[in-house]
């Protein structure tokens, strides 16, 4: 049998539900992203930030004749556009997100991130770059950003404003793995590489196959077509934050399978991603500056727990510290309530339409909230936060 990182659990049972699939999908937890690895290492030879103002240049589409060819070979390929992707059906994926208004926000925070916390593996690059627990917020708020952008309509075509975020991301991703190696407190017998492509694979699946299902939990309805027409948008995504092609789901049953797999060969949470938990939830009430923000973020913490409840189960929600809400038996009402609300939407005239545009406007209050007089410049780290971990 292959020899993967201890983190790869449960494969006899794995095995029963998915066949070779596991021993095949199992090297890709010791799979980088060589390419954003090439350009990380090319700004080595170059001053303190030229690389990445050089990176700033060439996403807006200027000539960089100057710069590293790993980077300029990045753009360029990133910039290809591969024949099955369909920029209407790419738009009509977006707008699923963005007709979910703040219940698709509700997804993101309390279901998606969640469930990424709560990998044992997976969630070690976050805990020793300390930019959950140390940067709370800021992490939280460039989520929101990186989705709202990709979501929004062209928002990934070559050089739009999510196209850039995701290349920007990728080689974050990049330098955080390379700090974490030369730490040398990484143990990739335990967790294979950190950000690796089994990870990378894993996270396109929190914010599409993941934020699926809990829409639907929720009671909110998602026909097939707007399913895949998802899925085809997040596949983009994937493709260019630099996730290996042979792993990236092309159909809603594809990826569902795929995330079932990952979710049965992961591993019981552990104290990180209990700490990890917390502090998302934690996050708001930190940040309250006043006894009135200090209410109201109680309140939506409380409201937070309970959505989570429903979208991940008791016995997960248990295991990851997750406190029990007495609230929880009006679950049941609220469903039906939000079921009610899309059966008049989808017959009252443009009421689709409708509900996309106060969608896109509820992600553009989220995004601006969250700024406070900041801009997301998604900056390369220089440090690990949490090194010691």
């Amino acid at each position: 049998m292959p020899d993967f990182p201890s983190r790869y659990v449960n494969l006899a049972r794995a095995r029963e539900l998915y066949g070779e699939r596991v021993d095949r999908l199992g090297p890709y937890l010791m799979k980088s992203d060589d390419l954003a690895d090439e350009v990380i290492a090319s700004f080595d030879s170059l001053g303190p930030g030229v690389g990445w103002r050089q990176l700033e240049r060439g996403l807006k589409g200027e000539k960089i004749p100057d710069a590293p060819e790993p980077l300029r070979r990045l753009i360029e390929e990133a910039s290809f556009v591969p024949p099955w992707v369909d920029w209407k059906t790419t738009d009509r994926g977006g707008e699923l997100l963005m007709r979910s208004g703040a219940l698709g926000g509700a997804v993101l925070g309390t279901r998606s991130l969640v469930l990424g916390y709560a990998s044992p593996g997976g969630n070690k690059p976050l805990v020793m770059s300390g930019r959950l627990k140390e940067q709370a917020s800021r992490r939280l708020n460039e989520t929101a950003r990186f989705v709202q952008a990709v979501c929004r309509p062209g928002g990934m075509h070559p050089f739009a404003d999510g196209w850039q975020i995701t290349l920007k991301v990728r080689l974050i991703h990049a330098q955080v793995r390379k700090m974490i190696l030369a730490s040398g407190k990484w143990d990739a017998s335990k967790w294979g590489l950190p950000a690796n492509q089994h990870d990378l694979a894993g996270t396109t699946l929190l914010f599409s196959a993941s934020i699926i299902d809990g829409l639907r939990t929720l009671g909110m309805q998602v026909s097939s077509a707007e399913a895949e027409s998802y899925i085809h948008l997040w596949r983009w995504v994937g493709r260019v934050i630099g996730v290996s092609p042979d792993i990236l789901p092309a159909s809603e049953p594809e990826a569902m399978r795929l995330a079932d797999l990952i979710g049965e060969t992961m591993g019981e949470p552990d104290q990180d991603s209990r700490d990890l938990t917390k502090a998302l939830f934690d996050a708001a009430v930190g940040d309250a500056r006043n006894p009135a923000e200090l209410r109201a973020a109680k309140r939506s913490q409380t409201f937070g727990w309970l959505i989570c409840r429903e979208l991940i189960g008791d016995e997960l929600a248990d295991k990851l510290g997750v406190p029990r809400q007495t609230a929880r038996f009006a679950m049941p009402m609220v469903k039906r309530f939000i079921g009610a609300v899309e059966k008049v939407a989808r017959v009252v005239p443009y009421g689709e339409r409708s509900a996309i545009a106060a969608g896109m406007h509820y992600w553009d209050r989220v995004v601006k909230i969250g700024l406070r007089g900041a801009t997301y410049e998604f900056p390369l780290p220089a440090a690990l936060g949490n090194i010691a971990a």
